[in-house]
């Protein structure tokens, strides 16, 4: 993936060896920072200047926010080079940020009432954005970290970051059958 980065970068500098040297400061050399920084699963702290001004992009409509963004990515002049590069603008623009445990658990909470009672739950389907996001062709090593959903959302599943899912399914195993020995036990006391 950066390889595929890098040489577009190095085609660039090699067809507009001027223009390349002259292009790469400022929001351009942020944009073109962001673009291989997001397309990666590990982010070094070189990153943050550029994920700070990317991130910094945000309206109150998600759309102008969506827009924003891929303007700001597009300034970077490899973010036109071909379709691939201009779908993977556009994946990040969409994903980027929305598809990590947390904004996931967020995202698709949906709360309903049973008896007199709130109860919620999180859908366990992975929004199309972030799909096209974490399995573009340039964000293959995404994958390897991607959210992974623990559990069913009847019973309260949640989404985790895929290095903590091995603790968090057996916290949430251990949690469900406590519930379901309550559940046994209230039967059995309100039946005898």
């Amino acid at each position: 993936m950066c390889k595929n980065l890098l040489t577009l970068a190095a085609s660039y500098a090699l067809v507009n060896p001027v223009a390349a040297q002259d292009a790469f400061t400022g929001d351009v050399k942020l944009a073109c920072e962001a673009i291989l920084c997001l397309s990666s699963g590990t982010r070094p702290n070189e990153c943050a200047p550029s994920l700070k001004r990317y991130f910094s992009t945000s309206f109150s409509r998600f759309s102008d926010t969506t827009k924003g963004r891929t303007n700001f990515l597009n300034l970077c002049p490899a973010a036109s080079q071909d379709n691939n590069m201009k779908s993977l603008v556009s994946a990040i623009a969409n994903g980027a940020g929305r598809c990590d445990a947390q904004a996931l658990n967020a995202q698709l909470i949906t709360q309903y009432s049973t008896d007199s009672t709130s109860q919620y739950s999180i859908s366990d389907t992975m929004p199309a954005y972030c799909a096209a996001y974490t399995a573009h062709a340039y964000t293959k090593d995404l994958l390897s970290s991607q959210a992974v959903y623990v559990g069913v959302p009847e019973r309260n599943g949640y989404w985790v970051e895929r290095s903590g899912y091995p603790a968090a399914l057996a916290e949430y195993c251990a949690r469900i059958a406590r519930e379901d020995a309550n559940r046994m036990a209230a039967q059995n006391d309100g039946g005898g």
